[in-house]
C-alpha cells in the first residue's frame, strides 16, 4: 500500500472522534466492579508489604531499581502517600541511585534511560509540596540528553532519530521511547516540548502504516496499523516477520504507540491514531498479549489500560461489532489471575515476569486506570 491509498484505510468509525476527551479532565469511567477491584488491590499491597519488599525497601533488586519504581508507583496510584512507611522505605532506596549527572540508575549498567524514566515517574507521583522538584528537573534534563538526535550524529533522516533505548543494544526501541514520553510528561513537559515531538517521529516510524510520517521500508510490507519493537538497526519485532519480510505488529507495542501518540498531541482524526485503534479493535484480547501469547502479558495489561484511558473511551467495539467495557474486562481478568497470597505472576518468565513483585506492580498500575469515577 502507498500513501495515495491512505484515504481508503482511514475511513473509520466516527466513534473514535466523538469519544475523544474534549478537555484535559479524565473521562468518567463506565460502571465497573469497584468492590472486586478494591479487594484485589488490598490483597496485592498486603503481599508486597509482608512478602515482597526487602529490608532496604527494594523489590526484585537483582534486576536493578526499575521494579522498585514500578511497584512503588503502583502503590502510590492507589492512594498511599509518600510518607506511608511502605512507600517511604522504597523512595529512600530509589534515592540511593540518584547520580550527579541527574540520572537515576544502577552504576555501571547500560539501562540508564529505562531506570531513570521509571524512577522519575515514581518520584513525580510522590511529589507533594515540591519535595522532589529538583530531582525531577535534573532527571528530565538527563533523559533528554540520552535521546537519539543530532548530538549523537543522527539527524531527522536517521531511523534512530527521536528514540530512546537501553544502551547495551546501541539502538532505540519502542518500549524505551514509550517510557521516555511517559517520563517527560510526568516531569511537566507538554505535547509541544521538543523532546516529545522528536520521540513522536520515532514512534510514528515504528507503526505499520505508510504516511508522510513514516516512509520506512517496513510499513508497506505489513500495513495493518499496529506497532512493533524498533525500526532502527535493520528493524526488529518480538513477534517476528511476515512472509513478505514485514515486521509483525503486537499488542503491547501497539498500545504503547497509541498512548505515546496521544501524549504527544496527536488527535483522533489523525490516520496514525485511527489505524492503531482499528488494529486494537481487530485484536481486542485480555487472555493474551496479541501476537505474543503470554510473553510480556502484565506489561501488556498496563499499557492496554493506560492507552485506553488516554483515549478517553469506556468501551471498545471489536471487529465483530461486540462492545467491551474494557475496565470491567480487565478487572475480571486480573481478579481471576490473582494468586491466593495477593500476588500475580506470569508462567512465562520472559522479561522478568516470573518475579511476583514486578508483575504485581504492573497489575496495580493497570488497575489504577480502572477505578470508577467519583459520582457527581
Amino acid at each position: 500500500m502507498r500513501i495515495r491509498d491512505l484515504p481508503s484505510l482511514v475511513v473509520f468509525l466516527a466513534a473514535v472522534a466523538t469519544a475523544w476527551p474534549a478537555s484535559a479532565e479524565p473521562p468518567r469511567a463506565a460502571k465497573v466492579d469497584a468492590k472486586a477491584c478494591a479487594q484485589a488491590v488490598d490483597r496485592a499491597v498486603r503481599f508486597l508489604k509482608t512478602k515482597g519488599q526487602a529490608a532496604d525497601g527494594s523489590y526484585a533488586a537483582f534486576v536493578g531499581p526499575g521494579p522498585t519504581a514500578v511497584v512503588t508507583t503502583g502503590i502510590l496510584r492507589h492512594g498511599r502517600s509518600a510518607d506511608d512507611p511502605l512507600v517511604a522505605k522504597s523512595l529512600k532506596y530509589l534515592e540511593t541511585f540518584v547520580r550527579e549527572d541527574g540520572g537515576i540508575y544502577k552504576k555501571g549498567n547500560r539501562l540508564r534511560n529505562y531506570e531513570t524514566c521509571l524512577a522519575l515517574m515514581c518520584f513525580a507521583e510522590a511529589n507533594r509540596g515540591g519535595r522532589y522538584d529538583k530531582l525531577i528537573a535534573k532527571a528530565d534534563k538527563f533523559i533528554k540528553g540520552l535521546q537519539w538526535d543530532d548530538d549523537e550524529g543522527h539527524d531527522r533522516s536517521s531511523l534512530n532519530y527521536g528514540g530512546a533505548g537501553y544502551g547495551k543494544h546501541k539502538r532505540p526501541d519502542m518500549s524505551n521511547t514509550s517510557f521516555l514520553i511517559d517520563a517527560l510528561r510526568a516531569a511537566g513537559n507538554g505535547p509541544g516540548d521538543e523532546a516529545v515531538q522528536k520521540a513522536l517521529i520515532f514512534v510514528s516510524r515504528c507503526q505499520n502504516l505508510e504516511t508522510e510520517h513514516n516512509t520506512t521500508p517496513f510499513a508497506p510490507k505489513n500495513p495493518d496499523g499496529g506497532s512493533y519493537y524498533t525500526c532502527a538497526a535493520g528493524g526488529s519485532s518480538m513477534a517476528g516477520k511476515t512472509p513478505s519480510g514485514g515486521l509483525r505488529s503486537y499488542g503491547s507495542m501497539t498500545y504503547a504507540g497509541l498512548k505515546s501518540m496521544i501524549y504527544a498531541g496527536v488527535g483522533p482524526d489523525d490516520p496514525r491514531v485511527k489505524a492503531a485503534y482499528q488494529w486494537i479493535q481487530t485484536h481486542y484480547a485480555l487472555d493474551s498479549n496479541p501476537g505474543m501469547g503470554n510473553a510480556g502479558l502484565y506489561y501488556y495489561y498496563h499499557v492496554f489500560a493506560k492507552a485506553l484511558d488516554a483515549m478517553g473511551i469506556d468501551e471498545v467495539e471489536d471487529a465483530r461489532g461486540a462492545k467491551h467495557d474494557w475496565r470491567r474486562d480487565l478487572i475480571a481478568e486480573l481478579v481471576g489471575r490473582q494468586r491466593p497470597d495477593g500476588s500475580w505472576i506470569n508462567e512465562n518468565s520472559r522479561w522478568f515476569e516470573g518475579d511476583p513483585t514486578l508483575v504485581t506492580g504492573y497489575a496495580l498500575l493497570a488497575l489504577s486506570y480502572c477505578r470508577p469515577a467519583v459520582e457527581k
